[in-house]
Order: C-alpha cells, then sequence, then structure tokens
C-alpha cells in the first residue's frame, strides 16, 4: 500500500509505518484490495489527517470503524460522503447539537466542515471490507491509531477528547486527563443513545473549554 499521510503528520508517525505490525497490515490490505471492495476508497483512508492537521487539532472524536456501505466513508468518524443518506448515529450527533446549543440539523453529513476547524475525526481501523461491518478490526490499524491518540495527548495541551461508548473509552485510557478535557458518553446508536448520550451537552462544554484556554470554540 502506497502510504501518504498529510505532512503535518508525517514526522511525527512516520516511525509506525516501518514496524513489524504495520508491515503486516500493508501486506493484509494488498491482499484484501485483490480480493475484496475496501472502503474507504484507497486516496480518502488517512483523509482524517489531510483535512486536520496536527499543529490545527484541539478537539478529538474517536469512532469505531468506516461505514461498510458503498459511497458513505469518507475517511472522517461518523462521516460520510457529499450526497449520502444521514446515518442514524449522525443523526442523533446532530439532534444533541442542535438540543445543546440550538444549532440547525444539517441535511448533509460530510464533516470536513468540522475537521476544517481543528477536529481530528479518527475511527480506531481506517478500512473495512464492503457489507462487513468490523472486518478489518485486529490486524494493525488499532496499534497505529493508539499510537496517533498517545502522540497527541503527550505532545499538545488542552484538547478535547469526545470519547462516545465503551469501545472509545477504553482505548481512551492512554490520554492524560491532567492536561485535556475528556468527556465520556454512551455511544449515539439508535441502541444507546436514550442512555445518556442526549443531553450530553458535550458540545457547549468542549466549546466552552476551548474558550477557557483561548482557542476558538468550533462551529458545530
Amino acid at each position: 500500500m502506497d502510504i501518504k499521510i498529510a505532512e503535518s503528520w508525517k514526522s511525527h508517525v512516520e516511525e509506525e509505518f516501518s514496524k513489524p505490525y504495520f508491515e503486516k497490515l500493508e501486506l493484509f490490505l494488498r491482499e484484501a484490495t485483490q480480493q475484496q471492495k475496501i472502503y474507504p476508497p484507497k486516496e480518502l483512508i488517512f483523509n482524517a489527517f489531510e483535512k486536520c492537521s496536527f499543529e490545527d487539532t484541539k478537539v478529538v472524536i474517536l469512532g469505531q470503524d468506516p461505514y461498510h456501505g458503498a459511497g458513505q466513508a469518507n475517511g472522517l468518524s461518523f462521516s460520510v460522503s457529499d450526497g449520502v443518506r444521514v446515518p442514524p448515529s449522525l443523526k442523533n450527533i446532530f439532534k444533541e447539537i442542535n438540543d445543546d446549543l440550538g444549532k440547525e440539523i444539517p441535511t448533509n453529513g460530510n464533516l470536513e466542515r468540522w475537521a476544517s476547524q481543528g477536529v481530528l475525526m479518527l475511527n480506531a481501523v481506517l478500512t473495512v471490507q464492503a457489507s462487513k461491518p468490523a472486518s478489518h478490526r485486529t490486524k494493525g490499524w488499532e496499534n497505529f491509531t493508539s499510537a496517533v491518540l498517545k502522540l497527541v495527548s503527550d505532545e499538545k495541551e488542552n484538547l478535547v477528547f469526545l470519547l462516545w461508548g465503551k469501545d472509545a473509552q477504553k482505548r481512551g485510557e492512554i490520554i492524560d486527563r491532567e492536561k485535556h478535557l475528556v468527556l465520556e458518553s454512551p455511544h449515539p446508536s439508535p441502541y444507546s443513545v436514550h442512555t445518556g448520550f442526549f443531553g450530553n451537552k458535550h458540545f457547549s462544554q468542549a466549546n466552552n473549554y476551548l474558550k477557557e484556554k483561548g482557542k476558538d470554540e468550533i462551529d458545530w
């Protein structure tokens, strides 16, 4: 696989690309792309880093896997490509933003508008086989994205981490909570949204924290 990651991240993470786990991951992906339909398209696998530079990162939203339907995944957690119907979890995110901040609910689920403001939307796993959710888990992506989490936790200050669901919260244990604001709640999935995601006020809390630290708020 031809690894092309944004220059702002390259110097921070390129040592990961030569580690044994990543070499195994590359081999798996080379073989998988010959036999399977993989999402997102290869040019969007590292899109989260392309759209949000290391320097600009001030909020991290941790997801799980890319969407596995045709045309959905665009490399940003919870986000979908232009023209794609907004998935249920993202609809619930928009509903919470509406309740929390009074923002109108968008009809477009492409979250590049957040990324351009410094929101790193990072999935734990960056690829998936078409129509087979979680099919690329435990292949090595989790090692890489955990390294990214530790990197931003260690090298930056006063970030906001939004951890929705037990998977994200477990992976977020490596975050330094003395330096950053970590907000946790149930996942926005329809199966769990009514157990504490609705009403979590994470978006206003994030903006209040950023403002306190002298950073620009996010236009959610």
